[in-house]
């Protein structure tokens, strides 16, 4: 790949190294997100997977290289991305519309704190409305938003979550695990609507995953993060037989369905060098969404 400059670029990576409590959480990451595209960060349990988007919102520091996000320093551009972090667990009882849920992505700041409607940084309260009925409907939920969040199946409240993220149309849609908990139907269909967000509007889609399957029709590159490195390139680059054995350490098996699709066939828990939890506790900085 040519030389770029980094405005051409929705996240950038280079030689990107993070150290927490004297441990390498990974090191020497080279990762280029074009703007429009779908990249997925890919590898085990504890491979610092979400230490990689922490750092790409600026929430943990490097330890040397650097990481621009939308042209400027990870952290300087709050406003234009969407963040849905790892899946909640709504409580049954919970009596909160699910449109409710969408609206809290219009009327506070990226910490949640309210601002006052019509000031510089939100629109009116009926402009904000009328964009939250937007997203509920390019997310196809309109049909159970008006239903508490607690009484609406795992997929629906990932829709209404994504939603939430859309709100203030960005160009840059964080996801972490959006997939985890949903059972196959469910991510398959929550899959598509995040490869159509991409298509038809233009957002760059940086995504959180265990399991390459369900997004890997939908892919423009791949980033695959374990033993302390990561391998990035396109899903053909990284994603073969050889790449993936060399990277978890053990045999992985790469196939090709007859509709000329990848799948990836035993993809193993390979033994990270930490684990995410482990790192909060040593002081890395988590996310107080």
């Amino acid at each position: 790949m040519g030389t770029l400059t980094t405005v051409q670029y929705a996240v950038r990576f280079e030689h990107a190294d993070v150290q927490l409590a004297g441990r390498v959480i990974w090191s020497d990451v080279n990762l280029s997100v074009p703007h429009g595209e779908f990249v997925a960060v890919l590898g085990p349990n504890g491979a610092g997977k979400s230490t990689l988007i922490k750092a790409a919102l600026g929430l943990t520091g490097l330890s040397a290289g650097s990481v621009t996000v939308l042209g400027r320093p990870a952290g300087q551009s709050g406003r234009e991305i969407g963040y849905l972090p790892q899946r909640r667990n709504f409580d049954s009882g919970l009596r909160v519309r699910g449109i409710d849920i969408v609206s809290l992505g219009s009327d506070g700041e990226r910490w949640g704190v309210p601002l006052p409607w019509g000031s510089k940084f939100l629109p009116s309260r009926r402009a904000a409305n009328q964009r939250v009925q937007e997203v509920i409907e390019l997310v196809g939920a309109t049909a159970f938003a008006h239903r508490p969040i607690g009484q609406v199946s795992g997929g629906e409240q990932q829709r209404l979550l994504i939603a939430q993220a859309l709100v203030r149309r960005p160009r840059l849609l964080v996801l972490d695990e959006p997939l985890d908990s949903l059972d196959l139907p469910s991510q398959a269909s929550v899959a598509a609507l995040i490869g159509r967000i991409r298509r038809e509007h233009g957002v760059t889609i940086m995504l959180v995953a265990h399991d390459v399957n369900p997004i890997l029709p939908y892919l423009d590159r791949v980033a695959y993060v374990a033993r302390g490195y990561a391998v990035c390139g396109t899903p053909e680059e990284v994603i073969t037989s050889q790449t993936l054995t060399e990277l978890y350490q053990t045999p992985v098996e790469v196939l090709r369905a007859s509709d000329g699709r990848l799948v990836v066939v035993g993809e193993p828990e390979a033994p990270a060098r930490h684990t995410d939890r482990h790192a909060d506790q040593q002081g890395e900085v988590t996310a107080p969404w």
